[in-house]
């Protein structure tokens, strides 16, 4: 337990926050960047969608969409969250680094961005700080929800970075192969985008089958994983059970839980935030720890960190 509250505890190294490609400001640049990667994946959404008009969807779009959405969210999940923020297991850097250039794909930030503003949440979670808590507004009324939600879901990432933010991941920083993927982002989406779209195009010969599969495998892949990782934001931090006492609002939902690969079960993940399993009772279902479990039968990773029963009886409700 004094690890946990270790790692979520900003640390006091110096950093130099450019050192990683992390500005104390958003630039007008960086605005215009979350602001395409918002829409943009809306708009190819709702051309896939148009396009079905007349013509179906098939085989190809269907399985160029889940295979990517699968490699991409459980970058997410097994390499971002649970890997690199919560150090919840270790891994050979084949794994490291492929998740971390795979959880790029996901077009939801940078690595170190993601992780630093991730170990924020867990510092500040529900309170004055946090930067997507839905919770932050005294606002009791129906229009004050619908605002706490807006902001945890999506409006947040529009604010002003933290001026301190690269002090919550020094250890980060000191792995010059994180660094370089982060400065890579872009690179990493664009070929996120370019796979399914050059795998449909030699599946079909044909210019038709490269547009389905960039706008399946790539834009509605991203429209979806987006707001999936979004919901664990806002709808987990609403509606759901809440199994263990964690001090905030987060909850579990089984349904996120089921499309988020194990990262709906919030209210588990905040109570034992370094645990790398969140699915913590024998039917929560929780996909991203299976993958970790696997790896290490193959001698991939090792020493996963799970809470004890003993853990388990005391945070109970």
């Amino acid at each position: 337990m004094s690890q946990t509250l270790q790692l979520l505890t900003p640390q006091t190294t110096t950093v130099d926050p450019l050192a990683a490609g992390l500005k104390e400001q958003m630039p007008l640049i960086e605005r215009i960047v979350i602001f395409c990667l918002v829409l943009v994946p809306l708009a190819g959404f709702l051309s896939a969608i148009a396009l079905l008009w007349g013509k179906g969807i098939g085989a190809l779009e269907l399985s160029l969409m889940g295979s990517m959405y699968c490699i991409s969210i459980l970058g997410v999940t097994v390499g971002f969250h649970r890997l690199f923020t919560h150090k919840s297991y270790e891994a050979n850097p084949v794994v490291k680094y492929l998740t971390a250039i795979f959880g790029s794909m996901a077009a939801q930030g940078p690595v170190l961005t993601w992780c630093a503003v991730h170990r924020v949440h867990h510092q500040y979670s529900d309170r004055a700080g946090d930067p997507h808590s839905p919770h932050l507004d005294d606002d009791d009324t129906f229009w004050g929800m619908v605002k706490g939600f807006f902001h945890a879901h999506v409006g947040w990432m529009f604010l002003p970075t933290r001026k301190d933010i690269a002090r919550y991941i020094p250890d980060l920083m000191s792995d010059k192969g994180l660094v370089a993927i982060d400065r890579l982002f872009i690179l990493w989406v664009m070929i996120g985008l370019a796979i399914p779209a050059i795998i449909g195009g030699l599946v079909t010969m044909s210019w038709w089958g490269a547009l389905a599969g960039f706008l399946w495998g790539g834009m509605v892949r991203l429209f979806v994983s987006h707001h999936v990782t979004w919901s664990i934001n806002s709808i987990c931090h609403i509606w759901g059970r809440r199994d263990f006492d964690s001090h905030d609002h987060s909850t579990n939902n089984w349904l996120f839980a089921l499309i988020g690969f194990g990262e709906g079960w919030h209210n588990n993940h905040h109570a034992f935030p370094t645990s790398a399993r969140h699915g913590l009772k024998w039917w929560q279902i929780d996909t991203s720890y299976m993958i970790i479990k696997a790896m290490s039968w193959l001698k991939l990773v090792k020493n996963i960190r799970v809470p004890s029963a003993q853990h388990l009886k005391m945070k109970a409700k």
